[in-house]
């Protein structure tokens, strides 16, 4: 029977093998610390946080999130260690509430491996505290225990670590926020919430709970969107969108990496019809057959996108039940042979080999396990995949995928874009696409430096500089391609000319807005032009005059493509760029950067905030971008357009010839 534990109660544990599970109505922090007898915690290397969520015994969520899964093995953890206090605290930084008065009570379960429910506490009566120490297991007289403590400080972070006795509590306090911004800027934008059980058959589980693995968002509970679905009676659609998103309906990104609203400004947030029935049938014991399109929505398009979110997340958590397992059986067989050479018997004679040597064979088969679940469970993702993809409308699909040789001009702007490919080292060939909401709602940045990984490194600068301009123009080339014609418009900056070759597709077939603007002047002209824009839209919808927009004002959405940043930029410019970063999304200006964060140094931090509010994407394969279930590093590929292919110039002539038809 479960324990409702209020303020104060404890509760013996029955087993040592637990997860911690916290449910909260907005993104937390959760966290752990490890004490000795005192309840003191010795150091840094004591602490469990996003920034280092590994310990003996101990792993943490590696970002904020409404839901988390903290993975407990008590009799791994250090002898010196009597108590573990799990700490939650609110990320700070702009779009963030602060303090827990203003959220809804955290929940927080202890389970066992399985999910059943050992005991719960819920924190009631906080109000402007921003960190609390919400449980304690220790150890008495040999067996471990939970206790509900419930402790709130209004000092925060810093002074809850203080007091359980650390020094520099404030330094590392400052160090866990930081790594919590850093998480949200490498995070792709999180899914809507995952549809009711029953509505759509998932994969089995792994062979055990991932450790750090926020548990699936409860109906309601998930802050960064709301699932999708059909367009509400009388959305704003082309020329009144942007307007629209500035009103509140789309979120820009926050210039510190905070928070953005992934719900897209088009679509209301009732709940979708479930999919058809349309799967056959499997026979008894067996997972049915895979059918694109088998996750809810209002659209095939939408079921798709919703399907895809499904398989990143079935392969996330696949991946983690997998990594769980290897390190359990590791850490056992490692306990197993220290006890084996502790022991003065097994030091003599066979009896050590015998012992390390079953020690072994023990580990070896809880891994072979392990795997064998992982490729029943990568078979299966495998094969909906072989499934989905051949099924994916143009916007989702991969430049090699035929449905692009049918392209059309569309009518109205699709859900989201493809913007590459995500996979894990345990099946590379196993690909899941990365698809972003549109209209867009954070800016991207095309690393072309050489220091950004290993293949970077290990290509030539003139070579990795051309691969990230050909990536920005097959991109920018994909937004154009998605939305109706004269409703996306792309202006370019290249200050020393040196993009002109891979701007080819773009200039020939006449679809940018102006030439490459080139020089101190061409910079300060374009960033002055939609400077102005982002003003005038943005006091005309807080003015509540929408329909007073200067007649010449060009109220389509706009994507400007900054190469070689910062050449040609002086400090005014600078600051007008990262105006347009911030402000310009929630009207309808994106930005593109292809850029080498070493080039802009002398400029110092004050460029932080602006590459923190822009995606990261890399020319090529590169394994920085986390998902927002358990926090792996996927390596993203972006998308290419196959080696002597004219797909592209056969999309970007299409559009070109639709817009002279349509010249507006």
């Amino acid at each position: 029977m479960t324990a409702e534990l209020v303020r104060g109660q404890n509760h013996t544990l029955p087993q040592t093998r637990l997860e911690i599970r916290v449910s909260a109505g907005s993104p937390v922090v959760a966290g752990a610390t490890l004490g000795d007898e005192h309840g003191t915690v010795r150091g840094t290397e004591w602490v469990a946080h996003p920034g280092s969520p590994r310990l003996p015994g101990l792993e943490v969520s590696r970002q904020a999130a409404a839901d988390h899964r903290l993975a407990v093995d008590l009799d791994a953890l250090p002898g010196a260690v009597h108590r573990v206090t799990v700490l939650l605290a609110l990320p700070t930084g702009a779009g963030h509430p602060v303090r827990f008065g203003a959220v809804a009570a955290p929940f927080v379960a202890v389970t066992g491996l399985d999910g059943t429910e050992i005991a719960t506490f819920t924190l009631i009566g906080l109000d402007t505290e921003s960190a609390v120490a919400a449980l304690e297991l220790y150890r008495r007289q040999g067996a471990w225990k939970v206790r509900a403590v419930g402790q709130g400080y209004a000092a925060g972070l810093a002074g809850m670590l203080a007091d359980q006795g650390l020094d520099r509590a404030a330094e590392l306090a400052a160090s866990i926020q930081d790594a919590v911004a850093s998480g949200l800027a490498r995070s792709v934008a999180p899914p809507p919430p995952r549809a009711p059980e029953g509505e759509r058959v998932r994969h089995p589980a792994g062979p055990a709970p991932a450790p750090a693995d926020p548990a699936p968002p409860r109906a309601g509970s998930e802050p960064l969107g709301g699932p999708t679905t059909a367009p509400a009676p009388g959305a704003p659609t082309g020329a009144a969108a942007p307007a629209a998103a500035a009103a509140g309906n789309a979120a820009p990104a926050a210039a510190g990496g905070g928070p953005i609203d992934y719900a897209h400004p088009r679509r209301q947030t009732s709940t979708p019809p479930p999919p058809p029935p349309t799967a056959p049938s499997a026979a008894p014991g067996q997972p049915a057959p895979p059918v694109a399109g088998d996750a809810t929505g209002w659209s095939m398009d939408e079921r798709l996108y919703n399907q895809i979110w499904g398989m990143f997340e079935d392969l996330a958590r696949a991946v983690a039940a997998y990594r769980s397992a290897v390190d359990f059986a590791e850490s056992r067989m490692e306990q197993e042979l220290d006890r084996a050479l502790s022991d003065p018997r097994h030091r003599m004679g066979g009896a050590g080999d015998l012992a390390r040597e079953r020690a072994r064979d023990k580990c070896q088969d809880l891994t072979a396990r392990a795997r064998e679940a992982l490729d029943r469970d990568l078979a299966q993702l495998a094969a909906e995949s072989a499934v989905v993809e051949p099924a994916l409308p143009a916007p989702y699909a991969g430049w090699d995928n035929p449905v692009w040789h049918g392209y059309r001009v569309p009518m109205e702007l699709p859900m989201a874009l493809r913007l590459g490919e995500l996979h894990l080292p345990e099946r590379t060939d196993l690909r899941i696409p990365l698809l972003v909401r549109l209209p867009l709602e954070r800016g991207v940045w095309i690393d072309s430096g050489r220091t950004a990984s290993e293949a970077a490194a290990a290509t030539g600068g003139d070579r990795l500089r051309r691969l990230a301009m050909d990536t920005a123009v097959t991109l920018a080339a994909r937004l154009l391609a998605v939305y109706p014609a004269n409703e996306f418009s792309v202006h370019v900056i290249d200050p020393a000319g040196a993009a002109a070759g891979a701007l080819a597709p773009l200039t020939d077939a006449g679809v940018l807005a102006a030439p490459p603007a080139s020089g101190a002047g061409g910079v300060s002209a374009v960033l002055a032009h939609l400077t102005r824009r982002v003003d005038l839209v943005q006091m005309a919808v807080r003015a509540g005059a929408a329909d007073s927009l200067p007649p010449d004002l060009d109220t389509g959405e706009h994507l400007l493509i900054v190469n070689d940043f910062p050449h040609g930029f002086d400090d005014r410019a600078v600051t007008q760029l990262r105006y347009l970063a911030d402000e310009g999304p929630a009207v309808g200006v994106h930005l593109l950067m292809v850029a080498d964060r070493e080039d802009a140094r002398d400029y110092g931090p004050v460029l932080d905030p602006l590459w923190r509010s822009l995606l990261r994407v890399t020319p090529v394969a590169d394994d920085h971008l986390v998902d927002p279930w358990v926090g792996h590093a996927w390596t993203y590929e972006p998308c290419r357009v196959p080696e002597g292919s004219r797909v592209l110039e056969q999309v970007l002539d299409l559009m070109a010839a639709a817009r002279r038809a349509d010249p507006r």
